[in-house]
């Protein structure tokens, strides 16, 4: 591979073999996962599968090792593509129907609900996140009377967010946020907001522009005001892993043993999480992405653990989807979509775009 290097010591180190973990036969020789941003902590048990040797392709940013599960070699290799800035912005639903290599993608429940109806349809087979990170956040010295989303919304201020952002639309069509004020021109840069001097409002995550904003941005470092958007209504399964629906056949035997693999990942993970942090912070400066600290890896991590963003949810089961959640989203959306012409599947049923089908309930974070 271009640019390719050896490093022996960021991967998971492989200390024993086992049978049992054995993927080769079962699944493609190589798993590609292709993620919808750089690599960051919240997709941690993503990464730390990759066992050692491992190869950085700083070009294709891009990285590839043996699939480690529980410190046992599984016979086949993972790759996690960078997305976002790295890919041009191409979806990650979209990549696994322009490229047969990708196996598994990066989607939103949300998104999955939306492209249900259309050429590109998805089925997501594990949740990363068991809650949204994403934030509204504002300058609580600007607007100290502010608590919640509803507050912004009884005002005329800028609210930026990301282009094709979904749950934007739900914040206006229920009434929480004005058409007027809402401006799809986020990039995930800290500019505007600083030069607006916190007048404005901007999304972010939680785990990562809250800490970056009050810890690390020269031109801000003071407190940040914010509300889940999750809590005002809109509770999202962001970055969950997806399949093509059309290759479920083709792919169950595999994620049959890979799934629970992935859920004991997130597990591990939660448990001793600094090796795979020192391994994104690697990733991300070999990429040149923007910059990203180990305190702030290491913050986005305990945070996880704080507000459930990574846990069981309501049972003791990790990387499973909650029916009565999925649909809520396919609820909100079917009206909305309904009205840009660009319905959802008629009888679109929870379990068609979030299946606990591979999930195995008895692996979950203590």
């Amino acid at each position: 591979e271009s640019g390719g290097t050896e490093s022996p010591p960021a991967g998971q180190p492989v200390t024993r073999s086992a049978a049992a973990a054995s993927l080769a036969g079962v699944c493609p020789a190589t798993i590609v996962l292709q993620d919808d941003w750089w690599p960051q902590a919240e997709t941690g048990a993503l990464y730390r599968l990759l066992g050692e040797p491992i190869k950085i392709d700083k070009a294709k940013k891009r990285v590839s090792g043996p699939l480690v599960a529980d410190g046992a070699a599984t016979g086949v290799r993972v790759e996690i593509r960078a997305g976002g800035p790295a890919n041009g912005f191409t979806r990650a639903a979209k990549v696994l129907y322009l490229d047969k290599q990708v196996m598994l993608g990066s989607a939103d429940i949300d998104l999955a609900a939306a492209a249900s109806n259309g050429a590109q349809p998805l089925l997501p087979v594990f949740a990363t996140m068991d809650i949204s990170p994403l934030v509204l956040m504002w300058d609580p010295r600007a607007h100290p009377d502010w608590k919640t989303i509803a507050d912004i919304g009884k005002t005329d201020t800028r609210v930026l967010y990301f282009p094709g952002s979904t749950y934007m639309e739900y914040l206006v069509a229920a009434g929480i946020l004005r058409k007027s004020q809402v401006e799809d021109s986020y990039d995930g840069t800290p500019a505007r907001f600083v030069a607006e001097r916190g007048e404005i409002v901007q999304q972010g995550y939680l785990t990562n522009e809250v800490y970056q904003f009050e810890h690390e941005l020269p031109q801000w470092k003071k407190k940040v005001a914010w509300q889940l958007v999750g809590a005002a209504g809109y509770p999202n399964y962001p970055a969950a892993v997806a399949i093509r629906p059309d290759r479920k056949a083709e792919l169950a035997p595999c994620l049959e043993k890979l799934v629970p693999i992935m859920q004991r990942s997130a597990a591990a993970y939660a448990a001793d999480p600094a090796p795979t942090i020192a391994l994104i912070v690697r990733l991300v400066q070999d990429y040149g992405a923007f910059p990203y600290s180990s305190a702030r890896g290491t913050n986005a991590i305990a945070t996880m653990k704080r507000y459930g963003i990574i846990g069981n949810g309501p049972n003791t089961t990790v990387g499973d989807f909650d029916p009565a959640r999925v649909q809520k989203i396919i609820d909100i959306l079917r009206p909305l979509l309904a009205a840009q012409n660009r319905p959802i599947a008629a009888g679109l049923r929870p379990g068609d775009i979030a299946t606990n089908e591979f999930i195995d309930p008895r692996i979950g974070l203590p």
